[in-house]
């Protein structure tokens, strides 16, 4: 029976890869609940296991996919790889309606704008205090620190090593838990009451996830609004990274 299971998993390796996702984020958003009272978003929880599990493949198999590279897993690949993963950008797009967005006002663009060069800014000095002085390193990890899939975008346009690539991930990834669990913390300090506050903390914090899960855990009738405004961090990265912010990085270390 289970060598039936076995080989019916490998054979469909995408529909496995959609089984695994969803396990693991129900056992996420049952730890978040029932351990963490709802303060820590089963997202983050779901992504630290999904790095150590990601970790586990490779000691595994030796190989650098992960859990890809063991066959059962072989559709995880897939499930996150470019295809779906442009396939979920130009779907979030689709959900954004600009006349909505506009009640941010002229406030809420200058967050977005703030929240898209400034993060670029930090990621890049640290990129380049770690030893990385290369414009196409720096640009594509300061892309990173936008969100985690600006970073991978920017690095494939500009020919960015998979290392690097990696690495922009990882800090995509630290900015999104770090705002999913401190956006609760700080809701009070922020006065995070309002859409407006709410569009404006989107702007400025910029990942999706971690404003999702962030503003979840304060007041889920504010999580639309923010979303919204961090949405469009996605988009303007992917085409600020490898054009305009690739360029001023290129001019100022050559």
């Amino acid at each position: 029976m289970f060598e039936l299971l076995q080989k019916a998993a490998a054979q469909n390796g995408l529909v496995t890869a959609f089984a695994v996702v969803g396990v693991v984020m129900l056992l996420s958003m049952q730890v978040s609940k029932r351990l963490t009272m709802g303060r820590v978003h089963g997202s983050a929880i779901a992504i630290v296991i999904g790095l150590a599990l990601a970790y586990w493949g490779g000691l595994a198999t030796g190989g650098h996919k992960g859990l890809a590279d063991l066959s059962l897993f072989g559709g995880i690949g897939l499930m996150g790889g470019a295809m779906l993963r442009d396939f979920a950008i130009v779907a979030t797009a689709f959900e954004v309606q600009a006349t909505e967005a506009r009640k941010a006002g002229l406030v809420g663009v200058c967050a977005l704008l703030l929240g898209t060069f400034l993060p670029f800014v930090v990621g890049a000095s640290v990129a380049w205090s770690m030893g990385y002085s290369d414009p196409v390193s720096m640009t594509t990890i300061g892309a990173g620190a936008i969100t985690y899939i600006v970073g991978p975008v920017t690095g494939a346009a500009i020919g960015a090593s998979s290392d690097v690539m990696a690495l922009s991930i990882a800090t995509g990834l630290i900015k999104a838990i770090i705002v999913m669990i401190g956006t609760p913390i700080a809701a009070k300090f922020l006065r995070l009451r309002t859409p407006r506050s709410a569009m404006v903390f989107g702007g400025l914090a910029g990942t999706v996830s971690g404003v999702s899960a962030g503003l979840a855990a304060t007041d889920r009738k504010l999580v639309p609004y923010g979303a919204l405004v961090a949405t469009f961090h996605t988009g303007l990265g992917c085409l600020l990274g490898p054009s305009v912010l690739f360029f001023a990085t290129r001019a100022l270390m050559t």
